[in-house]
């Protein structure tokens, strides 16, 4: 695999064992993402992307294939290993948010902290950041007292405030309307070309995947196909 891939994927397969039946989620899967690089993967539900995530985040293993992540093999990782990996290299956000409830904003930002044993403050530029996503004023707030945008936004902040290499973003705007569906996306590329920050993100929205520098879609557990686009 070329060095030049922060994630490095080839040969890659999952099989489930649900009940008698094998299922092949994943059949041979070959992906390399460049630092810096804004990716979307795009298939209907079924097609393997979410699978493709998880293994990539860390958070199950794969059946057979090779996948590095910013130099780091994941193949044979046990659970202890894959856990630093998710504390050290890979942040994430999901579409529903996933925020405590009775935690506010920051605190909500600083428990990832505490949990990858770092130390519990901002870096001066994460405040740069916090302006970016227009959350800056809200930090003393409890997730109720946020808009649905409002609380993504605290999402993708503790997502990347302890500078991972890697965002991973599943269905990011998946439960916001259009227009806070837009404004995330904008501030998810604003993030990607102003920090470098390396972004794969899977939807299933055409509309969503527009945003990313590339488009790799997925059937039936394989890559068809990708695209690059000019945005």
């Amino acid at each position: 695999m070329s060095e030049a891939g922060i994630i490095e994927v080839h040969g890659l397969t999952k099989t489930y064992q649900v009940g008698d039946v094998e299922v092949h989620a994943l059949r041979g899967v070959d992906l390399q993402v460049s630092k810096g690089e804004f990716v979307a993967i795009v298939g209907a539900s079924g097609s393997g992307k979410s699978t493709l995530f998880h293994i990539l985040g860390g958070l199950t293993p794969m059946s057979s294939g090779a996948v590095r992540i910013n130099g780091r093999d994941l193949s044979g990782m046990t659970n202890a290993e894959r856990t630093e990996l998710r504390k050290t290299t890979v942040g994430f956000v999901f579409q529903k948010y996933n925020l405590l409830p009775t935690l506010t904003a920051e605190d909500n930002i600083r428990i990832v902290q505490y949990i990858a044993d770092r130390e519990m403050t901002f870096a001066p530029g994460f405040q740069e950041i916090l302006n970016l996503l227009g959350i800056a004023d809200r930090l003393k707030h409890k997730p109720r007292a946020l808009s649905g945008g409002q609380q993504q936004r605290v999402a993708i902040a503790r997502g990347i405030v302890n500078s991972p290499a890697i965002l991973l973003a599943d269905e990011p705007t998946g439960n916001l309307d259009s227009e806070n569906a837009a404004a995330v996306l904008k501030l998810m590329k604003d993030l990607n070309k102003r920090l470098g920050q390396t972004i794969l993100m899977i939807t299933h929205d055409a509309e969503a995947a527009s945003y990313a520098d590339r488009i790799v879609r997925m059937r039936d557990g394989r890559i068809m196909m990708a695209e690059h686009q000019t945005n």
